[in-house]
């Protein structure tokens, strides 16, 4: 499943941009232009499908601060507008995702920090044109049932609610729970906590981990799970020695929790535990985690991935993330010039540049349509 365009509108510094997406995705630019914003805009997708969209907004100050804050336009609704096109490529079939949040009018139900759901739209096209499959405006909810006709549903969506995951979880909905599994599945990493008690350092319970947990709580689970169905750690042993100077990964017999340490040439009979290692050094291996898991998402973001690590860890993040590309989509967003030359050289896909465009965040040399203009070499 390809995640192959993205459309933003009205959400913070994005106030209309969209954009044709790749294999590989690297966006560079300064502080302030924007970056973060169209990672943000991609996860509120997947918190749309989940159902958590209103709790997200919530999170950060409501919709009067998720809002586009600049110069507006006379618009009769005012809304924040999100639009995804997801490419099975196995069946050549492309799922269209959109929904649209405004303003809770006055007295309306709910609360006055949480959007209100005005519309939203799941399409699907295997063929010439695209056949809607869900459709909902205000509360009310159409969907394309079994005798392949549109008809109402029976429950109405609460106001802050979204379709997709009410129908998601209904279970009678093929369509719309494929959809709905794919875009669960991405995985978005902007930052572990690096402090003392940061969950990459403690030991977890020994329980499978095929997939690394957002905030890297189950690492040490994840690592014993990659070697102990692989046999070898590989790769992620090849990955750690070259960012750490020939570390390797130590473990100690695995009871009721799994625990990891490191082992460094220079102390052969040293065990050194996560509270031991510098931030860096444990960033870098819940970023491994994150790319070399045992079951790789079909999405992977990364937020700024290179903070805290030291230059010379760049090069074999970027082995890693080449590595990880050859089953997940990447996404990523850097400061780091010198990180995005390392996976355009391993990738060969060139940085998108994020600049401010009128006050509105874009992508140089991006027409309208969503493509970049690439520059000859």
């Amino acid at each position: 499943m390809l995640l192959r365009s993205m459309f933003a509108q009205n959400y913070r510094s994005l106030r209309s941009i969209r954009m044709d997406l790749a294999g590989v995705n690297v966006f560079i630019g300064e502080n302030g232009v924007g970056k973060s914003n169209l990672y943000r805009a991609l996860q509120l997708v997947q918190a749309a499908a989940r159902g958590t969209l209103a709790y997200e907004i919530a999170a950060e100050g409501g919709m009067a601060s998720a809002l586009w804050t600049g110069k507006r336009r006379l618009e009769k609704n005012f809304r924040i507008k999100l639009d995804i096109e997801v490419l099975d490529e196995e069946r050549a079939v492309t799922f269209r995702y959109k929904v649209e949040a405004g303003l809770k009018p006055p007295g309306a139900a709910g609360f006055a920090f949480e959007p209100n759901i005005k519309e939203e739209e799941l399409s699907m096209e295997a063929g010439s044109r695209p056949v809607i499959m869900m459709k909902r405006a205000g509360p009310s909810i159409m969907v394309r049932g079994d005798h392949g006709r549109m008809e109402d549903y029976p429950e109405q969506a609460m106001v802050s609610e979204t379709a997709i995951a009410l129908l998601g979880d209904a279970g009678h909905y093929p369509a719309v729970g494929a959809f709905r599994r794919v875009v669960d599945n991405w995985r978005f990493f902007h930052g572990f906590r690096t402090d003392r008690d940061s969950p990459l350092r403690q030991p977890c319970l020994a329980v499978t981990s095929p997939l690394l947990a957002q905030d890297g709580s189950n690492l040490a689970a994840v690592f014993a799970t990659l070697i102990g169905n692989r046999g070898v750690p590989g790769e992620l042993d090849d990955a750690i020695a070259a960012a750490m100077g020939g570390a390797s990964l130590s473990f100690p017999e695995i009871g009721e929790y799994a625990e990891f340490g490191l082992i460094f040439p220079e102390f052969p009979k040293r065990v050194f535990q996560p509270r031991e290692l510098s931030d860096g050094q444990i960033r870098f291996l819940g970023l491994a985690a994150a790319l070399m898991s045992y079951r790789q998402p079909p999405l992977i973001a990364l937020n700024e991935p290179e903070s805290s690590l030291h230059p010379d860890m760049l090069g074999p993040l970027a082995d890693m993330i080449a590595q990880a590309a050859k089953s997940s989509q990447i996404w990523i967003v850097t400061h780091s010039q010198m990180l995005a030359s390392a996976v355009e050289e391993r990738c060969g896909v060139r940085p998108k540049r994020v600049i401010r465009k009128e006050g509105a965040t874009w992508i140089e040399g991006m027409r309208l349509t969503g493509v970049v203009d690439e520059e000859d070499d």
